[in-house]
């Protein structure tokens, strides 16, 4: 009787070590694509500081282009707006779909911008604009290494979360739902980083 009794409680403990060992592995799992989306929100945050230095740069020389300036001004602020919201509030479903469309819009706006100025060569001469161009191209770079990492990190924890056992505690344990990837518009002007050439 006295074995059955220590046997019965060791398998107790075992379980018992288990499960935490389960809690543990999701809570560790959902801080890294926390940290990693942290990361993203660093990155475009500084893209977002760029952008105005960039539009007052290319003010002095494109007076007619008013139209193209407040385009990119107005996306970018769209996009900054939903990232703080999205910083503030955890990043939902349709909170990171709304930063990927405005994101997209942002890009295709840049797009715009990049074809206007090259009816400029003055403004592509300028050395302000160039140093402006290389750490926007710097940053995009930065932005699409971090989103890699955060789409890597929200896969390691739906993949964990979604095997069984844990798939049984994941909700118990305040893990009911999956992690979101961030996805941009997959066409290829979005995909690659945007060229700002002067």
């Amino acid at each position: 009787m006295e074995v059955t009794s220590i046997v019965f409680w060791l398998v107790i403990l075992a379980l018992v070590i288990y499960v935490i060992a389960i809690y543990n592995t999701l809570v560790k799992l959902k801080n890294r694509y926390q940290n990693a989306f942290a990361q993203i929100e660093v990155q475009l945050k500084r893209r977002y500081d760029l952008i105005p230095n960039l539009v007052e740069t290319a003010k002095g020389y494109m007076a007619h282009e008013r139209e193209t300036l407040d385009a990119v001004t107005t996306a970018r602020n769209e996009a900054a707006a939903l990232l703080k919201a999205i910083g503030e509030g955890g990043g939902s479903a349709p909170a990171l779909a709304d930063l990927a469309g405005a994101e997209n819009a942002l890009q295709g706006a840049l797009g715009k911008l990049n074809v206007t100025m090259e009816a400029y060569p003055d403004l592509k001469a300028s050395e302000n604009m160039q140093q402006l161009s290389e750490e926007l191209t710097s940053t995009e770079n930065r932005v699409a290494f971090a989103r890699q990492g955060y789409n890597d990190a929200v896969m390691a924890y739906n993949t964990y979360r979604q095997s069984f056992p844990p798939v049984v505690l994941a909700a118990t344990f305040g893990h009911p739902t999956d992690a979101e990837l961030l996805e941009f518009d997959d066409s290829p002007q979005i995909q690659a980083a945007p060229r700002v050439s002067f």
